[in-house]
């Protein structure tokens, strides 16, 4: 563990780590509340924080005074990249592919053929976590724009790629 804020002897003391410009106590000590705030958070915040608390002259029982949290920074997913692998022929299998560099937690993929033709996929013809979409047997009738959304509770972020049958 490393310290990263403290207060004793009446002073506050914040360390120098790649949080120290951006945290500190969110009330005035005396008043009992010991609560930090962090600003502008990174996804590289997320972990275990400790707070401990050490009065002059009180008992110290470890389970009383130490107190744990674990901190998870979400991210939003980065704008995806969407691929087509196969040849758009006629009669033939393509897959449409949709991955985002980032994203915490990991982003799940949603599939849909924009109008005049709007169509959504479901399983098994779309995997939502691995972000393909199998279209088989292709027919002209199934060229058009597709679109795929990634999302997770922070966000999310389209792609598209026109098929051409």
């Amino acid at each position: 563990p490393v310290q990263i804020l403290s207060y004793l002897d009446g002073r506050v003391k914040v360390e120098e780590t790649d949080l120290k410009p951006r945290m500190g106590f969110l009330y005035p000590i005396l008043t009992h509340n010991v609560s930090l705030f962090i600003n502008s958070t990174r996804e590289q915040d997320s972990g275990q924080y400790m707070c401990s608390v050490n009065v002059v002259d009180d008992d110290i029982r470890p389970e009383k005074n130490i107190r744990v949290i674990n901190l998870t920074v979400l991210v939003p997913p980065a704008a995806p990249t969407c691929r087509l692998q196969g040849s758009a022929v006629v009669g033939a299998n393509v897959t449409l592919s949709c991955s985002s560099e980032k994203g915490k937690p990991s982003p799940m993929y949603q599939w849909q053929r924009e109008p005049p033709t709007l169509q959504v996929f479901f399983p098994p013809a779309q995997d939502r976590a691995r972000g393909t979409l199998k279209l088989t047997n292709l027919s002209l009738e199934m060229s058009g724009v597709y679109v795929c959304r990634a999302e997770n509770q922070a966000g999310s972020k389209n792609c598209s790629i026109v098929l051409e049958v």
